[in-house]
């Protein structure tokens, strides 16, 4: 399967919690939910799962893995004075 960038996936999935959220805070809105849903369908066509829980653990995973390897930061220490 063609996979799309994954920085728009990242980005795709930071819209998806952020009206996750606003959801969670007003779950009576029909414009907020609209959106999540809008979202979360088209998290689940570009991650190609049926659900949107299948489409959010298949989106972290493949950022996860897309991510290029992260060195460990190595502390630079001053100078010791005599």
């Amino acid at each position: 399967m063609l996979m799309p960038d994954a920085g728009v996936i990242a980005g795709l999935m930071a819209r998806y919690r952020a009206q996750e959220r606003l959801v969670l805070v007003a779950p009576h809105d029909p414009r907020a939910r609209s959106r999540f849903e809008d979202t979360a369908y088209t998290l689940c066509v570009l991650m190609g799962k049926r659900t949107a829980a299948e489409a959010v653990i298949a989106a972290e995973r493949y950022i996860a893995r897309t991510r290029p390897n992260q060195r460990p930061v190595q502390r630079q220490t001053a100078p010791r004075r005599c």
